[in-house]
């Protein structure tokens, strides 16, 4: 049986030993898996910068949304795990900028005790309208 969805692959490729994909686009709809600032070899950009781990997971969002047609402004929600809450205001000033102007995507951000990604300090997902 087919499945109602089919993979988005960012430019580049992704790492064949992950079990879920960049992204899927489900219907008129981009869902963005999970994303931390692992780089290619899996090294965390940013070690220990909440900020430049945001905008490089940003960086890696965008080429998700490229490889489907569509860009930021698709974005209707995003969901954003924190490791520590130090260096907030210059996580939104990354989004801030990411984002543009209002209206800016729902957004829910969470508090967790840990991350998967050792020295992952967010992790954001993401959902985009693809018409």
């Amino acid at each position: 049986m087919a499945k109602p969805f089919t993979a988005v692959v960012p430019p580049g490729g992704w790492n064949p030993r992950y079990t879920f994909s960049a992204g899927v686009r489900a219907g008129n709809l981009l869902f963005i898996s999970g994303m931390t600032a692992a780089n290619e070899q899996g090294e965390i950009v940013g070690e220990g910068d909440i900020v430049r781990q945001t905008e490089y997971i940003f960086e890696k969002m965008g080429r998700v949304l490229e490889a489907a047609g569509v860009s930021f402004a698709n974005v209707v929600e995003t969901t954003e795990y924190y490791l520590t809450l130090d260096g907030y205001a210059g996580t939104a000033a990354v989004r801030r900028k990411v984002f543009g102007d209002a209206p800016w995507p729902a957004a829910t951000g969470v508090q967790v005790a840990g991350l998967i990604r050792p020295g992952a300090l967010i992790e954001i997902k993401a959902t985009a309208l693809l018409d």
